[in-house]
């Protein structure tokens, strides 16, 4: 038993079980014990790869698209070049590396990520010498002025809530004890109005996830959007609405039970993207139509760039271009699993690779 888990016991033995958002919380984002703050779960070595880890094509590709709505946008500058949870820092890379040829757009961006760890913040650091970085907590500290933003894989980690259908009513699928060890639950029956929607197309015993923090913070980056102007590309896993449970504990790239040893396995679950559209809509912004990232990659040219970048490659480096490019696009691997979403003020087109 760790520490971590240690406090937990101690906190439903004396509070009661706990909801399956302050779970994720504090196995996550623990000041001493939680994931993120005490290593670097990425790439190989981790404990699972992110998009930007399997090529360079994916940044270059998401850099030339979000500059491209900036060039559309009559070139603002100043204007903040901000990404969600950026990891290692890794794509921002690749997307300021693709973007030095784009007349005045490095001259113009003020680079801002949105990041918690101390230690991925070191990491970032070291992955964006020669570029000035600017940290902050959350998006509400980013500057008022138009807004260029990525969030890769960083809705899917934010925590959710669970809910079991029970005729008229819902029980949340909450964590207790037994036997002394943590084990999921039901609360009691109770209505739950932010549901009431769902009673359409729900039947008993079905389950449906709640992102307790995608609409807020998706509500302050539409706002921003529609009003001083940007463009947000939004790619994680996850479809239009929630049904199921899609909550999975990651480590050394294999599932675990995710409540082992909390704090020292990923967890995230799928993202809705109908919520996300409905928000942003609600703010005054366009969004584009939800594209499998497959489709969107092909869109912007990610055959020819491959090509491209096969011409000088033999042996092992070439068969592992090819993988790289199956991984990131075929319906199989990423290309379906992983959507992508558009988000641009109201009467503006949505970035290139995406459809209205």
């Amino acid at each position: 038993m760790n520490a971590l888990e240690t406090q937990l016991i101690a906190r439903i033995n004396s509070e009661g079980p706990i909801s399956l958002a302050d779970y994720m919380a504090e196995c996550l984002l623990h000041p001493e014990h939680g994931y993120y703050t005490t290593r670097a779960p990425f790439g190989a070595a981790g404990d699972f790869i992110t998009a930007p880890e399997i090529s360079q094509m994916f940044g270059e590709l998401i850099g030339l698209s979000l500059a491209q709505c900036w060039l559309d946008q009559g070139a603002p500058t100043p204007f903040t070049l901000a990404e969600l949870g950026p990891g290692r820092g890794t794509l921002m890379a690749d997307l300021l590396r693709a973007t030095r040829s784009v007349p005045g757009f490095h001259a113009a961006l003020q680079l801002h990520l949105v990041e918690a760890s101390p230690s991925l913040r070191q990491v970032q650091q070291d992955s964006l010498k020669g570029f000035k970085v600017a940290w902050c907590e959350s998006i509400d500290a980013l500057p008022e002025q138009p807004l260029f933003l990525i969030a890769n894989e960083f809705f899917d980690a934010l925590p959710i809530r669970q809910f079991v259908r029970d005729g008229e009513a819902w029980r949340e699928k909450r964590i207790g004890l037994a036997d002394g060890k943590l084990s999921f639950g039901l609360g009691p029956e109770a209505p739950q109005p932010a549901l009431e929607h769902r009673l359409l197309d729900t039947k008993d015993d079905d389950l449906v996830e709640v992102n307790v923090a995608t609409a807020p913070i998706m509500a302050t980056l539409a706002q921003r959007i529609a009003q001083h102007g940007g463009a947000a590309l939004i790619i994680d896993y996850g479809d239009w609405r929630s049904l199921g449970d899609t909550l999975q504990a990651l480590k050394s790239h294999a599932a675990v039970d995710p409540l082992t040893a909390p704090g020292t396995a990923d967890l995230t679950a799928h993202v809705d993207f109908e919520v996300l559209c409905t928000v942003a809509a609600g703010a005054g912004c366009n969004h584009s139509k939800v594209t499998p990232q497959g489709v969107f990659l092909e869109r912007l040219g990610i055959t020819d760039r491959a090509r491209a970048l096969a011409a000088s490659l033999e042996g092992a480096a070439l068969e592992s271009l090819i993988a790289a490019h199956r991984r990131l696009t075929h319906p199989e691997e990423m290309g379906n699993l992983f959507k992508v979403l558009g988000i641009t003020p109201a009467k503006t087109p949505p970035p290139p690779g995406l459809l209205s």
